[in-house]
């Protein structure tokens, strides 16, 4: 598959499984039920016709934040791919960066599939902090630390088989082994999730 048509499907998929989503665990109205103790009638009026109004902004939005998601990713896999004296043209790279991106498609699936059959009395918070197979639903985000709450977001399965898609392709591509491809991954990617999420963490601990 050219790097056009898995950038589009990935952002078709992106687009149709999140408002799906939306639509079927009734965000908007938990959006609306969430403001009812802060605000008057007419002010989630306000807020309700603005939200559908501004709704398009999102069309744009999302598939810019995933263009931008893979070419920063790309660059980063192309750095580590220099650092061991590796070379793979940057569209390659760009175009398994995508492909791996597919796994996270399975997390608003599982997402939407968890709330709709088996947790049916949520609310937006809920909606807010659960990651599937994530550390967070393990320790559970009552009573944390809202700095710690990201870290242990991250830190799950979808992540983890993301990593190793990565690895497998960057690998296959070298003609090498998934280890020298996992060696680049952790490197070059690991690297910059790990900074990434310290910036986060500093960033919600200074506004806590």
């Amino acid at each position: 598959m050219k790097n056009f048509e898995a950038i589009i499907l990935l952002i078709l998929c992106t687009l149709f499984f999140s408002y799906f989503s939306k639509f079927i665990l009734e965000i908007d109205d938990l959006i609306i039920n969430s403001l009812a103790e802060q605000l008057t009638y007419e002010q989630i009026n306000e807020v309700a016709v603005l939200q559908q109004k501004w709704q398009w902004l999102s069309y744009i939005i999302i598939p810019l934040l995933l263009l931008l998601k893979t070419a920063i990713i790309a660059a980063i896999l192309d750095a580590g791919c220099f650092f061991f004296g590796k070379e793979i043209k940057y569209k390659k790279l760009f175009n398994i960066v995508v492909k791996a991106e597919f796994i996270f498609l399975l997390v608003i699936i599982f997402k939407t599939a968890w709330f709709y059959f088996f947790q049916t009395d949520y609310n937006l918070e809920d909606l807010q902090y659960y990651y599937p197979l994530s550390a967070l639903n393990i320790i559970g985000y009552e009573g944390l630390q809202p700095w710690f709450i990201y870290p242990l977001q991250v830190f799950n399965l979808f992540e983890l088989a993301y990593w190793v898609i990565l690895a497998y392709l960057i690998g296959k591509e070298l003609n090498e082994s998934t280890d020298k491809g996992m060696s680049i991954v952790a490197s070059s990617y690991g690297v910059g999730l790990l900074i990434w999420v310290v910036g986060v963490m500093f960033f919600t601990l200074n506004m806590s």
